[in-house]
């Protein structure tokens, strides 16, 4: 199961990247983390900015409504998400 947190004004989750990918999407999951899989490479920023805006698209944010809380640097990832419930993430990822 994914790990979905509430937080102030929105909700956290925690996710594996998978950079250099053949295409953008949200590919299940892996070791309790929701995998995303991104085409750019793990450099300069690139995967995390790729992440932001294919999670802000799924659930019809803005990307600034998309935050990387922690793991900057790592394929392991924390991210935050203003302004929607756990129970608008479970159904927009088919958890229910």
């Amino acid at each position: 199961m994914v790990c979905i947190e509430s937080m102030d004004g929105g909700v956290q989750i925690r996710i594996k990247v998978v950079p250099n990918a053949s295409r953008d999407e949200i590919a299940g999951m892996v070791g309790g983390r929701l995998k995303v899989r991104v085409r750019p490479p793990p450099e300069r920023g690139k995967a995390n900015k790729a992440v932001i805006v294919l999670i802000a698209e799924l659930f019809g944010l803005k990307k600034n409504a998309v935050l990387i809380l922690s793991g900057n640097i790592n394929p392991k990832k924390t991210v935050g998400i203003i302004g929607v419930s756990k129970d608008t993430v479970r159904s927009k990822l088919g958890l229910d």
